[in-house]
């Protein structure tokens, strides 16, 4: 495979404006019929209609109940996943899942779910916790912990990306919170005790994470992924800030698909969803790519690949797509595309759509109120189940934080882009982006070469 660095944005009109020659015929991800069509226009960007705001607004209170029952109130952390179709005992909490759960009770708290003090006496709790008691190393957290008393399980790594996720709710609640001094200290504190250049080693790119018995992960933050948030919060520290390099180590592959061309990787739906739940790509862009469009091509590129798998699986259509890690009647599976990954076999992933509400909203609310009307088995307490199988009849009994969470918090941006004016007052993500060039586009534009025309 090929890398290359763009050095024009992406744009919805053009998708990636790249010179054909840029990348070998022969080394490109092509479409299914390795064929190089000229681009097809991508769906306009709409309001939601009243019908559309108040289903959303259904779905949200619902994962709420998650984020909000699934939790200790004393420990703040919340579990990874839930049983919904039984009593659930499970006490595996994950801290992506509770990162999540922060940035929830403020979205909460906004729409008048929970009042203002029970949404500041859980952010207390939670805060102080991660602060006093909960085990870390170099300010990192352990992926899992036990709900209840916060040690370690499963023998889980020190995730970076996890910690990222979790801080980012730590962020949107310093901000939401903005005139409590208690959550304001609490917030700094644990955002500034974690030490980006120790995770960073001897390289520019972030390891997958550390366990006290192997040490560092050897894998690496290398290609397009979740990664952005990460390198973001670590360049945009104040205590121990990555260097600008970290930003321009990670390659930016393209790929392209029935004509539409976009940096991608070979990984499912969600890389292109969790770091713009938090971080706002609008409108601006680095030297490489604008990267919300991008996530808007790839999520109708995601949706075209389906239709295309609609002769393997008669369920799929432009009413039902969406394929992300998720369970499966075989357990938990990565799996999506293009080009198809994992065993796929006709499941729906609901988060798939939901937690691309932003980028596609006609196309992933028409699949969000098709799950809802027709399939109802896919619908409990919290929402939506994680997968379901229309084909074989088989329904998840579980949610998932993580997948939950990414529905949540989309769901409200798409709404009223909440989280992201929230996040974006944060100084640490405001330096993150401008340390890694980011600029509107109305600012001056980049050469080939990557630097500003003056």
């Amino acid at each position: 495979m090929a890398y290359l660095s763009l050095a024009l944005p992406v744009s919805r009109g053009d998708a990636l404006r790249l010179a054909e020659e840029a990348l070998p015929q022969q080394q490109r991800p092509e479409n299914a019929a390795g064929q190089h069509a000229q681009p097809a226009p991508l769906p306009p960007l709409t309001t939601l209609s009243p019908e559309d705001e108040q289903f959303l607004d259904t779905l949200e209170r619902a994962n709420f109940l998650f984020f909000w029952e699934q939790a200790n109130p004393q420990t703040g952390l919340i579990k990874d996943r839930c049983d919904v179709r039984t009593k659930d005992t499970s006490v595996a909490a994950s801290i992506a899942s509770s990162g999540f759960g922060l940035t929830a009770i403020c979205i909460a708290e906004k729409r008048g779910f929970i009042s203002r003090a029970e949404a500041r006496l859980r952010v207390v709790q939670s805060l102080a916790f991660l602060w006093h008691k909960l085990p870390t190393h170099r300010g990192f957290y352990f992926h899992f912990a036990n709900i209840n008393t916060g040690e370690r399980v499963w023998d889980s790594e020190v995730s970076s990306v996890d910690t990222a996720i979790l801080l980012c709710g730590v962020l949107t609640c310093r901000q939401h919170f903005i005139d409590d001094r208690d959550i304001a200290e609490l917030a700094h504190a644990i955002f500034d005790r974690v030490d980006w250049t120790w995770l960073a080693e001897d390289t520019s790119l972030l390891s997958h994470g550390w366990t006290p018995e192997l040490g560092f992960i050897p894998s690496r933050w290398d290609f397009y992924s979740e990664l952005m948030m990460m390198y973001l919060l670590g360049m945009g520290s104040s205590s121990h800030p990555l260097n600008s390099d970290a930003w321009f180590a990670w390659k930016r592959t393209i790929f392209e698909y029935d004509g539409l061309r976009y940096i991608g990787s070979f990984a499912p739906l969600f890389v292109h969803q969790y770091s713009q739940a938090w971080f706002d790509f609008r409108n601006k862009r680095d030297r490489y790519a604008d990267y919300f469009e991008n996530s808007a091509i790839a999520t109708d590129v995601h949706r075209r690949f389906c239709l295309e798998l609609n002769e393997q699986f008669s369920d799929y259509s432009n009413a039902l797509w969406g394929i992300t890690a998720s369970d499966s009647i075989r357990g938990y599976v990565v799996w999506g595309g293009p080009p198809a990954m994992g065993p796929i076999d006709g499941t729906v992933v609901p988060c798939a759509a939901g937690g691309s509400l932003p980028f596609l909203p006609d196309a992933t609310m028409r699949v969000l109120r098709t799950i809802h009307d027709h399939y109802p088995q896919a619908w409990c307490r919290y929402g939506f189940v994680d997968a379901f199988n229309p084909l074989t009849n088989w329904y998840d009994t579980d949610v998932i934080g993580i997948d939950t969470g990414i529905m949540m918090v989309m769901a409200e941006n798409v709404r009223t882009g909440f989280v992201w004016d929230t996040f974006m007052k944060n100084p640490e993500a405001q330096r993150g982006m401008d340390v890694a060039g980011f600029r509107p586009y109305d600012a001056a534009p980049y050469s080939s070469a990557g630097s500003q025309l003056q």
